[in-house]
């Protein structure tokens, strides 16, 4: 790992990567109430995050004309629907899905692009014995695409956005590790179809091509799951003597998710 802000040798961890234990909405709490925590604390904190079938819009996506009747469509699908308060479009969530969220303190003495820059060499490092070409650039065909879509051969298996607050930020990243990229993106290209149906706006959605979204398992043509993808990077890390401190919420962490998943569901009642 290179990058200035992964130069350690002790990380924090945070599992919560069953995804029958949490709603949806608590991620993002949480990440808020970690990016306070490092404000405070310094120490470089990661966390996995999986969850149950669901559809995290953007908050563009939230102003789309006709959302009531895409959502509806998401919804008949068995999918759940909220909107984030980080940056990018609608992505897919689901078990074959895994978040990882690196918080970093200090983020103001350093860009955006540090963040997201940290994220692609953190996962430069854990796939490098995989022979895999990783690249970074945007996908314009994909859904939720932004300049550090992760992909090999043109095909996107990940996407990256950034939330700061206070002095913490919070770079999260979706690796599609199970199932076929291209179904997960078909429902987004429905999606988009039914919430906009044709109309004129002056945000500029993503025309969706599903032929370029993969998971890992497609890149590999091996069964590759998200529990062994977890096992892997621990593996990378403790092999690079980096020490885990596997943690949970202190009271003083909780105090502050109650009152960022206040704020998260007042932004979600509309959904």
């Amino acid at each position: 790992m290179k990058h200035q802000l992964l130069q350690t040798n002790k990380i924090r961890l945070i599992d919560h990567s069953k995804p029958e234990e949490a709603e949806i909405i608590s991620s993002f709490a949480t990440d808020d109430a970690l990016c306070l925590s490092v404000s405070e604390t310094k120490q470089l904190t990661m966390r996995y995050w999986v969850h149950r079938p669901t559809i995290v819009l953007g908050i563009p996506d939230s102003r789309l004309p006709y959302l009531s009747e895409g959502t509806s469509y998401l919804k008949e699908l068995g999918y759940e629907v909220m909107v984030r308060n980080s940056g990018g479009l609608a992505v897919v969530l689901d078990k074959g899905i895994l978040n990882i969220s690196l918080i970093f303190a200090d983020s103001k003495s350093y860009n955006l692009h540090d963040g997201y820059d940290a994220m692609v060499d953190f996962i430069d490092f854990v796939f490098s014995d995989m022979g895999l070409k990783i690249e970074a650039y945007e996908i314009t065909a994909s859904y939720c695409p932004g300049s550090y879509d992760l992909s090999v051969d043109g095909k996107k298996f990940a996407g990256i956005s950034q939330r700061r607050v206070k002095n913490g930020s919070a770079v999260q990243i979706y690796l599609c590790v199970e199932g076929s990229g291209s179904e997960r993106a078909n429902h987004l290209k429905a999606f988009y179809q039914k919430s906009l149906k044709n109309s004129t706006t002056k945000f500029t959605y993503p025309t969706i091509d599903p032929s370029v979204m993969i998971s890992l398992e497609e890149l590999t043509n091996q069964s590759f799951s998200v529990q062994e993808t977890i096992d892997m990077i621990e593996r990378k890390l403790e092999g690079h003597e980096v020490k885990l401190k596997k943690d949970e919420l202190t009271e003083k962490e909780f105090a502050w998710f109650e009152q960022r998943l206040k704020l998260m569901n007042k932004r979600n009642q509309h959904i």
